[in-house]
């Protein structure tokens, strides 16, 4: 009897099914998870971090690379620098200040440069490749002649030409500078205008006096006036015709060196054409003159018949000489084998001072480097107390060409 109560009591109990029991285990378990859920979780992408890492390693490699590439590069030019200043000669007058009459228009920055070569000549820079240097002074013999102005060899009459005993002059090299032709500026050849040096004086006066007078050296002012004047066209060709008429200076020379092969023929028409186009300024024939036509004629008629000759190699040395009577004497050779050797003659002076006034003044010159460089030189001199020759180099022991 106890045990019905007990029976019916376990009857009235609900039932649950298997799948019931599964469905409650697992909203436990579900339970169990959403509170899981609730904790920080990091979501990492793998893929995506060895990406990055790749492209910060590459982004470094290219930063230390282009530092290093930079590193050489700063140090190779920082020693080429210092090796281009401690190369420089040092300019002794370069600290005067520009109110002193000694100091030149740019403190003498602008002095030309020589240098000793390895056999202690003084030879000075023509930034060309092939005719690299100038002599800074040459001495030439006072040519006598005239030699036939009919001969057409390649040598001259061995009578005309000066022995080694012959008394020679010093001259000084003025200026330089490389002649170019046609619009492609084709180099011909490297002209140098050289004074006798016992002549400088007499121009340093002539220049001096047609800007001050009374001054016997010209301060940076009356410097300047000086250049304009000779870079002037018109002025400056007036003044120089009115010189070289004086005679002053008494005796002065082309030294022209071609840089590459040429031969005479180019460059007597070359000559030709200039010594024509300067032809009213040094006082050509003018009508109703027969005997200056004559005269002139002749005259170009022997200068064309120097020419008369074959090849110049390059490097080889072609000098125009004029006297102080304005005698055109022509050399050829200038190497040490040979020596130079004269090769014409030509005694009207007309012809000598249209070659001059080619290279130094006009509107068309030969080299308007050369005429420039010139003129600088001309600065150099009127700088100087007249009567002294003008220190227009500084000398730089023992340096190389």
């Amino acid at each position: 009897m106890l045990r019905q109560p007990a029976i019916r009591r376990l009857a009235q109990l609900p039932t649950r099914s298997p799948f019931q029991s599964r469905v409650q285990s697992r909203s436990l378990l579900s339970r169990r998870s959403s509170r899981t859920h609730g904790r920080p979780v990091e979501n990492l992408n793998i893929r995506q971090l060895s990406e990055q890492s790749e492209e910060y390693q590459r982004n470094r490699r290219i930063f230390l690379w282009c530092g290093t590439v930079a590193g050489v590069v700063s140090f190779i030019y920082t020693s080429y620098k210092i090796a281009v200043e401690l190369s420089k000669p040092v300019q002794l007058d370069s600290s005067l200040p520009s109110t002193d009459p000694l100091a030149g228009p740019s403190g003498g920055a602008d002095r030309k440069v020589v240098v000793y070569d390895e056999e202690g000549r003084e030879i000075v820079p023509t930034g060309n490749s092939t005719v690299p240097t100038f002599p800074r002074t040459i001495d030439l013999p006072d040519y006598t002649g005239p030699i036939s102005s009919s001969s057409n060899s390649d040598s001259a009459d061995p009578s005309t030409i000066p022995t080694l005993t012959s008394p020679t002059t010093e001259y000084t090299l003025v200026g330089l500078g490389l002649r170019t032709v046609t619009f492609i500026n084709l180099q011909v050849y490297v002209v140098g205008y050289y004074v006798a040096t016992s002549d400088i004086a007499a121009l340093q006066a002539a220049l001096t006096k047609k800007i001050n007078p009374i001054a016997t050296t010209l301060v940076p002012g009356e410097r300047e006036e000086l250049r304009a004047l000779l870079l002037d066209p018109v002025a400056g060709e007036q003044a120089w015709d009115e010189l070289l008429r004086s005679g002053i200076p008494a005796r002065s020379a082309f030294r022209v060196v071609p840089v590459r092969d040429t031969d005479f023929h180019h460059l007597r028409d070359g000559f030709v054409r200039a010594i024509q186009a300067r032809a009213p300024t040094v006082g050509s024939p003018r009508a109703g003159t027969a005997a200056e036509d004559e005269a002139f004629g002749e005259a170009m008629r022997q200068f064309r018949a120097v020419f008369n000759r074959g090849s110049v190699p390059k490097r080889k040395e072609l000098l125009l000489v004029r006297d102080e009577t304005g005698r055109l004497s022509i050399t050829y050779g200038g190497d040490r084998r040979a020596g130079r050797q004269l090769i014409g003659v030509v005694e009207d002076e007309r012809v000598s001072r249209a070659l001059w006034l080619n290279y130094l003044a006009g509107k068309k010159v030969a080299s308007e480097p050369a005429r420039k460089n010139i003129v600088e030189g001309i600065m150099e001199f009127v700088e100087r107390p007249v009567g002294t020759v003008a220190s227009q180099v500084v000398p730089v022991i023992n340096a190389k060409p």
